[in-house]
């Protein structure tokens, strides 16, 4: 069978000739590009998904959101100050800015400053989602269905919830606490205005040409427990997973965190995979834990290979010791797929990815 079918075959609850393997290879492919050994259009490329079929990875995922925001009546200025990338939105009641430090060593960036930074900005921060509207944008889609071929599926990003995003993009998790807790009323007009935006962006996602979906929430538990996973995140989720079951479509939930708190209210909204799983020692539950954790749920587990394990950072042994484990838990049932938890990293030895599929033909079959 080919990486393609076997993903399919799991998705639809059969069962495939071998457990099928994916990795998400964009952060090691994107340091590639930065150190001059991939070319710069690389990643939206054919050669991209034929370096997966030499690696032996079968594809899936690209962080591709099918959609343009629109903002409307109001002023964005963007600029970049070095490795610092600004972004202000001037609107008639407020303004907010946000900046991104890229960091060389870690070919990654990440937010220092965030356009929400206590509660006195929700009235600016409605105004821009009343006045912010999406537009499809479907044709990096239509393009990885051509490319894409049997080495994989097209998965494509509804937005988070709106909750996840705040805490994740534009709040952090300390003004976003203290905005829910100190002017609740307000905050849930913010989050209530933010759904009415993002449903249309979701609607767009489920519209595209993927045949996969995802609400990419980067969950992980000790930042979002039971109950604001309850009050804010459910509704959100449990409405677009049956959204795009009656798309005849799959729903992803990316939850690469600790898990033990989260796990088993995520897999009872009902998505079809959970993924990117990173088990111990890196995360917080054993792999051959994962099963029990989700109950009674059908929901396909994938993940189990932590990207540090990808690194020198761990020896051969270990490395070998920890896939034969993963797999010999995965060939007792046509429920899992083994994947990077959650990306194989810049510092990823070549090596250990090819070995991946090797260790997959020997002791991956049902």
């Amino acid at each position: 069978m080919t990486p393609r079918e076997r993903i399919l075959a799991i998705l639809k609850g059969e069962r495939p000739d071998q457990v099928p393997w994916c990795g998400d290879l964009d952060y090691w492919a994107n340091s590639l590009i930065i150190r001059g050994l991939k070319p710069k259009e690389f990643i939206k490329s054919a050669e991209y998904i034929q370096w997966h079929r030499e690696l032996g990875v079968g594809f899936y995922l690209q962080g591709y959101f099918p959609y343009k925001q629109i903002y409307e009546k109001c002023e964005v200025r963007e600029w970049n100050e070095g490795h610092k990338r600004f972004k202000e939105i001037i609107t008639p009641v407020g303004s907010v800015r946000e900046c991104w430090e890229y960091i060389p060593t870690s070919f990654s960036e990440g937010p220092v400053e965030h356009f929400m930074k206590s509660e006195t900005d929700i009235p600016v921060m409605k105004f821009i989602y009343e006045n912010c509207k999406f537009e499809a944008d479907y044709d990096f889609a239509r393009q990885r269905l051509k490319q894409v071929g049997d080495q994989g599926v097209v998965l494509c990003y509804l937005p988070k919830s709106p909750f996840m995003h705040l805490l994740a993009l534009e709040a952090g998790v300390m003004s976003l606490t203290m905005a829910a807790l100190t002017t609740p009323v307000e905050f849930q007009d913010l989050l209530d205005t933010m759904k009415k935006a993002f449903d249309q962006a979701a609607q767009i996602a489920v519209d595209s040409p993927a045949e996969v979906l995802m609400i990419p929430e980067n969950l992980s538990s000790e930042m979002v427990g039971p109950d604001l996973f309850e009050l804010y995140m459910y509704d959100y989720q449990k409405e677009w997973t049956g959204k795009i079951r009656d798309a005849g479509k799959y729903s992803f939930i990316h939850i690469d965190g600790t898990l033990a708190g989260l796990l088993q209210q995520e897999a009872a909204v009902g998505f079809s995979v959970l993924e990117a799983l990173t088990p111990y020692p890196v995360g917080d539950l054993k792999f051959e834990d994962l099963a029990d954790f989700a109950g009674d749920s059908k929901s396909i587990l994938w993940g189990g290979i932590p990207g540090v394990y990808f690194t020198a950072c761990v020896s051969d042994e270990e490395f070998e010791r920890h896939v034969k484990n993963l797999l010999a838990i995965m060939v007792k049932e046509p429920r899992y797929v083994l994947g990077a938890a959650d990306q194989v990293p810049p510092d990823g030895l070549e090596s250990r990815v090819r070995r991946v599929a090797e260790l997959v033909n020997a002791f991956g079959k049902y």
